[in-house]
């Protein structure tokens, strides 16, 4: 079994935490089911939020769907100017027994446009 990393973004149309739920608990919910993982298989999760989201944390997403064992963590990313706002990101670290090349590393609805090389 391998150590294998996924990478995942949404743009929030809001800032308002039940939205915020909505869409890291579809993000992650797409990241487990395109990949056949269930949350035993995840190592860790790394969250990072654009600096204007400030309503809640990813993390509490992935605490809602029942991912209560793994170890989850929020960071900022970086304040660019021109960058895409309101987005969250996700590296997630997985036990896989897939090849690096068959890991589908998921962008919901605008966000696919920050890594249209991988974006699934």
């Amino acid at each position: 079994m391998a150590v294998r990393a996924v990478r995942g973004a949404v743009q929030l149309e809001r800032d308002e935490a039940g939205h915020m739920d909505e869409q890291v608990g579809a993000l992650l919910t797409a990241i487990l089911d395109r990949n056949g993982l269930t949350a035993d298989d995840l190592i860790s999760i790394w969250f990072t939020a654009t600096p204007d989201l400030h309503s809640d944390f990813p993390a509490a997403a992935a605490r809602k769907l029942g991912i209560v064992d793994v170890p989850l963590i929020c960071a900022q990313e970086l304040d660019i100017a021109g960058a895409m706002p309101r987005v969250v990101r996700v590296l997630a670290h997985i036990e896989s027994d897939k090849p690096r090349a068959d890991i589908a590393h998921v962008y919901l609805g605008a966000a696919a446009a920050l890594r249209k090389d991988i974006a699934q």
